[in-house]
């Protein structure tokens, strides 16, 4: 199997498909963390920009073996970029219709407010697991934080969604 660092040296050295391999690997994790600060309907164009701005900055990662980590910083920065940007708003009008949205959605959205609404060092870790399905090893190993810090994170966070869904906050 090849590692990481393998992969992103030979995409440094220009190599395309080891770069749609490091995306194959770390694409859920930077949509993770997208998720975790903004609406979901912005995250996917997102995901894209963010690595888009990993491949052409390649060359400035100075330890391959640090490319999650660094990724995760890349997506954490696009997310403040992209609210610095200006959206101009049309005006709606008020006899239009609001979407229906099933209870299902609904109801996820409601979890995914709470948990943005969670300490920072909860948030990804969360999302991470319960949205994009990864266990803590894979957090822990895409985002460069300890298996540790990943344990007790997703420990402190779910004991304190849980304390929230019931009406603690």
């Amino acid at each position: 199997m090849t590692t990481t660092a393998a992969l992103v040296r030979a995409a440094r050295d220009g190599d395309r498909e080891a770069f749609g391999r490091l995306y194959q690997l770390y694409g859920r994790m930077v949509h993770g963390v997208l998720l975790a600060r903004m609406p979901r309907d912005e995250v996917d164009d997102l995901v894209q920009e963010v690595f888009l701005k990993a491949m052409k900055q390649l060359g400035s990662l100075r330890e391959p073996e640090a490319f999650g980590g660094w990724l995760a910083m890349i997506a954490r920065n696009a997310v403040t970029d992209a609210r610095r940007r200006v959206r101009p708003t049309q005006e709606l009008n008020e006899e239009l219709p609001a979407p229906e949205v099933g209870a299902d959605v609904a109801e996820a959205e409601a979890v995914l407010r709470l948990i943005r609404n969670l300490p920072e060092a909860y948030r990804e870790p969360l999302v991470l697991r319960l949205v994009e399905g990864m266990t803590g090893p894979e957090i822990a190993e895409r985002t460069g934080l300890t298996a540790g810090s990943v344990r007790v994170n997703l420990h402190r966070g779910y004991a304190l969604l849980r304390e929230r869904l019931a009406g603690g906050a």
